[in-house]
């Protein structure tokens, strides 16, 4: 079939065109006018200039498309909220309604596990509600998300979303490589006791529930975690990364207190500042790190057939060789910009 994805040529974006591509489909990809995109060239996808900023731009390459994956979004840039609202918000509505006005079979949108908040204290399932921690990208992500369940339930868009984990794999630069880099360089700290379950996703397994989205008769109108339900600790992924790349794992554990202060600090000298680069510490990272977070994927299950294939020390493992090979880390993904594919 016919698909178009947003966020195409980003990391996420590519694993999944490269996927589609092998099962045979047809893959255009929306990328920006200034974006290099001979990966996608080189492989045979058709690529179509534009922007969700700009819904004229939509047109074209929505047409004739049967399906619409939608991972376009802002993440991982020092921005206000506006410039994400624009981007995860008001953008996700763009692509909504012009796939409505194409008449596409099928629109997948890939949220993320961040709009349930941190620290729920229990597995989050699907109808736990959108609690997003107080930062840009979880709270436009929510709103994102709720505009695509309102455009489902007064709409009829045929949509359905996807709420992966923290993904990993070959191009992950903004989890993965961002641990490793710590750990080589001898700067790795543990936040708190370290015994927080840290749940991540291979992006293998993201892949194969976006396809299952878009295949299953079942998906349309609803919404899916997607994660391994085996999740490592805080310390037993820190030290695993060590391992794998050849670094010594973390010995010093810090309060999560005292670091959500220094967070909250270096938020504020940052603030005044013009730079879209995050400061070296954030409350979401410490939040990440330190927070003990489950979600359930029973739905998924049950509803798609999902199961996570890779477990995550293979994963780890398999990210850790693309880590080692890759020059700067320029792998499989271009990397956070806007918009960037991410979770």
């Amino acid at each position: 079939m016919d698909v178009l994805l947003t966020g195409g040529n980003g990391f996420v974006g590519r694993h999944v065109a490269q996927a589609l591509l092998e099962r045979g489909d047809r893959v255009r990809v929306l990328a920006l006018p200034d974006e290099e995109v001979s990966w996608l060239e080189d492989r045979g996808v058709t690529v179509h200039r534009g922007d969700i900023l700009r819904p004229e731009t939509l047109t074209t390459p929505m047409d004739h498309a049967e399906v619409v994956l939608h991972l376009a979004a802002m993440m991982h840039v020092w921005r206000p909220l506006r410039d994400y609202v624009a981007v995860n918000v008001t953008g996700t509505e763009h692509v909504c309604k012009a796939a409505l006005a194409a008449g596409v079979r099928r629109l997948v949108h890939m949220s993320s596990s961040s709009v349930y908040g941190t620290a729920v204290g229990r597995p989050v399932d699907e109808r736990s509600p959108l609690t997003p921690f107080r930062d840009p990208y979880p709270l436009s992500k929510a709103d994102g998300d709720r505009v695509v369940q309102r455009m489902i339930a007064e709409d009829g868009l045929p949509a359905v979303i996807i709420r992966p984990d923290q993904i990993i794999g070959p191009g992950d630069r903004l989890h993965f490589a961002h641990m490793a880099d710590n750990l080589r360089a001898g700067r790795s700290i543990i936040v708190g006791r370290g015994d927080n379950a840290l749940p991540l996703v291979y992006v293998s397994d993201l892949v194969q529930g976006l396809l299952l989205a878009i295949d299953h008769e079942r998906a349309v109108g609803e919404v899916f975690n997607i994660t391994n339900d085996s999740p490592f600790t805080q310390e037993g992924i820190l030290a695993a990364i060590a391992r794998e790349i050849g670094a010594k794992p973390p010995r010093v554990h810090v309060p999560y207190s005292a670091l959500y202060a220094a967070a909250c600090a270096a938020e504020l000298v940052m603030a005044p500042t013009r730079t879209s680069h995050r400061p070296p510490i954030t409350r979401l990272g410490v939040a990440f790190m330190g927070s003990n977070a489950s979600y359930s994927i029973e739905k998924a299950r049950a509803h798609l057939g999902y199961a996570p294939s890779v477990p995550l020390d293979q994963g780890i493992h398999l990210t850790a060789s693309w880590y080692l090979a890759s020059p700067n880390h320029l792998g499989v993904g271009p990397g956070a910009s806007r918009p960037a594919a991410g979770a």
